[in-house]
């Protein structure tokens, strides 16, 4: 149903609240309900059908009218109730929506639905033990109805009664029968109430009703080890290894009983014998080593000790990378020499290939080493591993982007937004489209590289670097400058300082004929590059030259010179110490 009730819907919840529509029973119940004749019967069914279908076509105020209709018809039909209930539910009229929903449940007292329904409603409104007695009568109609009992069950929890709490235990398990559920939760209301020899008394009984489940004794022996009677619990751990020497939970059971006794050295066996043993689940070994980094490092953080027990686990074949992968984190851990991390992460990869967060850090590492060709190669093995993982076009498109093989990275970004969606980081999305925009005005696509740019920008907005190059590249066609000039500004109000933005901003009003303001903004470029290139130089001097600072124009133009500018119109510009235009 919809959150939201039509204003029509409002007045008619009015009308009914104050009384304005016919009597309808209250939650007493009705002994004395007359019969309907014939046409009331059929006018009846008529009406409530046509409500029922207006409220699919989710017209909530015609069939919130239709519905009221059908009360003035028959004030005794529950199902009507039912469904006014919900209404006055979803206008938040708690009252209403108690009293119709009691209606609906005392005029058909073995509608389940309804009965649910009213104990929710208790239950919303804080009324537990009126809550309680709804679910004590579905659960002596439905016994096998376990979510009840399990509402039930948190409700005598609520109001603390754990006598009927252990009542309603022992009725679910007459109901379903015996059950490490049941027993689990009994002992905790035991544990609640102090009574622990009770408690104890469920373990032994749930273990003699199994006899050859060893974990059911295990379960018994940590039972008692918790509760201080370390010697029973030591008995308990004995008989199951006696039966059972392989038994992983109780060995580790075992462990605990060692190092709450003191027994160091026999807790360091144990552990290295369930280390290096290839039976050892794995997610018990890599549980197992956190412990041992978490002990070494209180300990003083001895990283030997630590790998020399990594070493020896990894001299069995691995079936998982996860152990490796914890390996390499703890060398993170120790500042260990990269290349030494970066080769546990290979191995990893050898045994999971398609492992994309090994890969993906196995490239930043790679990366920041400025090994572009090693970065290429794994991020392209990467995308057939994992095609849906940008990531690695990203990584793939820089290296080539490093080694200046434009149609590599163009090919490789657009690849990868092939695969951006909803879930994607908008920061990489950004840059995807931001470098291809780069590289289709290198080509001269400038209409592909200006659609790149606005992509860009959906993904970000404020992706600064877009905005700078896409402005600069408006005004160098001498197009939508009004544009140009919006995005640059955004660029440096956000970094006033930042050199490249600023001569863009101050080129383009130069393009506007705004000499003026851009001779101010040109002055700020200059003062935050210590080193102009040939393009900021000649800018400089057409700026200046537009503002009568011929001197200044010649030698800014003279220095673009210097800088590596070979253009012939630069050349007459010095020549004959006037502006020139390019075209």
């Amino acid at each position: 149903m919809k959150r939201s009730i039509l204003p029509a819907l409002l007045g008619l919840c009015f009308l009914v609240v104050c009384g304005c529509s016919p009597t309808r029973p209250t939650s007493q119940r009705q002994p004395m309900r007359p019969k309907l004749s014939y046409n009331d019967e059929q006018r009846f069914k008529y009406f409530y059908f046509e409500a029922v279908n207006q409220q699919n076509q989710e017209h909530y105020d015609a069939a919130f009218d239709l519905y009221s209709h059908c009360l003035d018809i028959n004030p005794y039909a529950a199902e009507v109730y039912y469904a006014l209930s919900g209404y006055y539910a979803e206008l938040g009229n708690d009252s209403m929506s108690m009293v119709t929903v009691s209606n609906a449940a005392d005029l058909d007292e073995e509608n389940d639905t309804y009965l649910e329904r009213l104990a929710i409603n208790y239950i919303n409104t804080g009324k537990f033990d009126k809550a309680t007695d709804c679910y004590e009568r579905l659960v002596a109609r439905n016994k096998n109805r376990s979510d009840a009992f399990g509402i039930l069950l948190q409700l005598y929890n609520q109001q603390k009664d754990y006598d009927k709490m252990i009542w309603t235990l022992n009725r679910m398990e007459q109901s379903e029968g015996a059950s490490e559920q049941i027993t689990l939760s009994k002992m905790r209301v035991y544990a609640m109430t102090g009574n622990k020899e009770k408690e104890l008394e469920e373990l032994q009984q749930l273990a003699g009703k199994h006899p050859n489940d060893m974990n059911y004794r295990v379960m018994m022996g940590n039972w008692l080890l918790q509760n201080d009677r370390t010697d029973e619990a030591l008995g308990e751990y004995e008989y199951v290894l006696g039966i059972e020497p392989e038994n992983q939970a109780a060995q580790m059971s075992m462990l605990d009983y060692y190092h709450a006794v003191g027994s160091d050295s026999l807790a360091n066996a144990l552990q290295e014998q369930l280390l290096v043993n290839p039976k050892t689940p794995l997610q018990t070994k890599i549980s197992l080593m956190r412990q041992v980094v978490q002990e070494n490092e209180q300990n003083g953080g001895d990283s030997t000790e630590v790998i020399s027990v990594f070493r020896r686990i990894l001299q069995e074949p691995q079936a998982d990378s996860d152990m490796l992968e914890l390996y390499a984190a703890y060398m993170n851990l120790k500042e260990m020499p990269q290349d030494s991390i970066n080769q546990v992460w290979r191995q990893a990869l050898q045994i999971t290939p398609d492992n994309a967060g090994v890969r993906l850090q196995l490239a930043q590492a790679l990366w920041s080493a400025q090994q572009f060709d090693d970065v290429a190669a794994l991020c392209e093995e990467g995308t057939e591993y994992n095609p849906d993982e940008i990531g690695f076009y990203y990584f793939l498109g820089l290296s080539y982007l490093q080694k200046d093989d434009d149609d590599a990275t163009l090919g490789a970004m657009q690849r990868g937004v092939s695969q951006i969606d909803e879930e994607s980081n908008p920061d990489i999305a950004s840059d995807f489209y931001a470098i291809m925009g780069d590289i289709l005005h290198k080509k001269g696509r400038d209409q592909e590289a200006f659609a790149a740019y606005d992509s860009c920008l959906l993904h970000k907005p404020d992706n600064y670097g877009c905005l700078n190059n896409y402005a600069y590249y408006l005004s160098l066609n001498r197009t939508d400058l009004q544009k140009a000039e919006q995005m640059s500004y955004r660029t440096i109000k956000a970094e006033p300082t930042n050199a490249t933005f600023l001569d863009t901003y101050a080129w383009i009003l130069f393009q506007q004929e705004r000499y003026a303001e851009a001779a101010i903004y040109m002055e700020q470029t200059l003062q935050n590059d210590s080193t102009p290139s040939a393009d900021v130089l000649e800018h400089a001097g057409d700026i200046f030259a537009k503002n009568e600072q011929m001197d200044r124009a010649v030698d800014f133009w003279q220095q673009a010179v210097d800088a590596g500018a070979e253009s012939k119109v630069l050349i007459r510009k010095i020549k004959l110490r006037k502006y020139i235009n390019k075209e």
